[in-house]
């Protein structure tokens, strides 16, 4: 079940990115715009094949993808690869004026380095001659802008149908007025034992005869529709004896039980438990059953899938924020013996390793493993749309940004009659676009490796 449970994420994970890419694949056919490649996975090439001017296929490692868009970046100026081979060599930033022209060397420098990026990322043969017209560059900021959020809306949509699978399918667990449980004896709160033994006092439930199963119907004459109304009838009642009535097999019962008086921590509208000043939990001495409710699952209509993918959204957006800060509290947990922390990011790995312990879990049943997994492929979605959206090459939103900018900047000149500035090239952000990307695989590396070796545990 474990395996199964990686396996489906594995699955979830490349059907995800495969989608995003698709996103990208159909704007740009629809506008026009060349695609030469469309590949789920990357490492060595499985299979593939041509139709048309595209060629589609599967890579070996199922956990990541592309879709080759011809003309990314503008056609590098005329004269830079005639460029002298001494301005090749990386140019003195700061020093003495004998050096000779600092701002020419250092602009011929980076010009060199975008066009040599630009050939390692397009080719030579993307664009055949009389294709020109076909460039992403070329393409009105508009189309550029709908091609690049295509991934992220395919991403968004992706979500919605996993979150719909969960809430509408599956359903949200609800507490009912039937008994999932009932103790066999009186624990303390405090208490570090959750096993009973021989000299603890029996429950009053399980002394007055209630047995998991059972329906409350009533408690002294009023009716019972919620859980909730079972616990603020029982808790001021320590030492006085209660009439339940219940059905079991289809009869009602009636007992009569006397909730005893027990140590409870104090908890607040959303079930934490309350503190006081010096950071020690509050309790309190109330009535007690030893009795816990049953839950179901219950569908939910649409408008909750909505709300509950931009809820996680809202979530998301926080976690990115935080991300730097998270990411030295994992370091710090992975070197030394401090525990890592239970909302702390993880990678793919992580991910895969949760699947599998929901998976072969035997404190969960079926419905509620496969609706957890399935949430996780949703979030997942969530996750991607939201970190692609920032605005950094290589990421979607640092292009999406390059087309907003060129927007703009066309927009200036035309209002100050000056000339066209003509398209923004992105690939002189290649230094930028370089430590975003070391950035990124240093962080994704630091967090497999936790994951690995300080997981997170999912049940404890």
């Amino acid at each position: 079940m474990f395996v199964l449970g990686v396996l489906v994420i594995v699955v979830g994970i490349a059907l995800s990115v495969g989608i995003h890419e698709l996103g990208h694949l159909i704007a740009a056919k629809a506008f026009g715009i060349k695609v030469t490649k469309y590949f789920i996975g990357f490492g060595p090439t499985l299979w593939s094949t041509k139709r048309g001017e595209t060629e589609y296929g599967l890579k070996a490692i199922p956990l990541g993808g592309f879709c080759s868009i011809a003309g990314m970046y503008p056609t590098p100026a005329a004269g830079v690869n005639e460029l002298p081979e001494a301005s090749t060599e990386p140019p003195i930033l700061a020093g003495d004026s004998e050096l000779g022209d600092l701002d020419t060397d250092r602009q011929r420098y980076f010009a060199r380095a975008a066009a040599e990026a630009q050939a390692q990322i397009e080719g030579d043969d993307e664009l055949a001659p009389g294709e020109e017209h076909r460039a992403f560059y070329r393409a009105a900021v508009w189309k550029r802008l709908v091609v690049m959020l295509g991934g992220i809306s395919a991403n968004i949509v992706l979500a919605l149908v996993f979150f719909g699978i969960v809430l509408m399918g599956f359903g949200t667990a609800q507490l009912t007025t039937s008994l999932g449980s009932v103790s066999q004896c009186v624990l303390p709160a405090t208490s570090e034992r959750q096993t009973c033994e021989s000299t603890d006092t029996p429950s009053p439930g399980a002394k007055a005869g209630l047995k998991t199963g059972d329906t409350i119907i009533s408690i002294n004459g009023t009716a019972i529709d919620d859980w909730n109304q079972v616990a603020a009838l029982i808790q001021p009642k320590a030492g006085t004896s209660m009439t339940f009535v219940v059905e079991r097999g289809g009869e009602q019962i009636t007992l009569n039980v006397v909730p005893t008086a027990a140590e409870r921590y104090v908890t607040d509208a959303e079930g934490n438990v309350v503190s006081d000043a010096d950071g020690n939990a509050v309790t309190q001495t109330v009535g007690f059953v030893g009795i816990g409710p049953a839950s179901t699952l219950v569908p939910q209509p649409l408008s909750q899938v909505l709300t509950t993918t931009w809820s996680y959204a809202g979530q998301v957006v926080g976690a990115i924020v935080s991300l730097p800060q998270k990411v030295v509290g994992v370091v710090q947990s992975l070197f030394s013996s401090q525990e890592r922390a239970a909302d702390s990011p993880i990678s793919v790995v992580g991910v895969g390793r949760a699947a599998g312990e929901i998976a072969a879990s035997d404190a969960l049943p079926d419905n509620a493993k496969w609706a957890s997994i399935f949430g996780l492929i949703g979030a997942l979605n969530v996750s991607l749309a939201l970190f692609n959206l920032i605005p950094l090459l290589p990421l979607d939103g640092g292009h999406a940004a390059g087309a907003i900018w060129e927007s703009i900047r066309r927009g200036w000149a035309k209002s100050r009659r000056k000339p066209d500035p003509g398209p923004f090239d992105a690939s002189k952000l290649l230094p930028l676009t370089t430590a975003v990307t070391v950035v990124l695989l240093v962080v994704g590396g630091i967090l497999i490796v936790a994951d690995l070796f300080d997981p997170i545990a999912i049940f404890g």
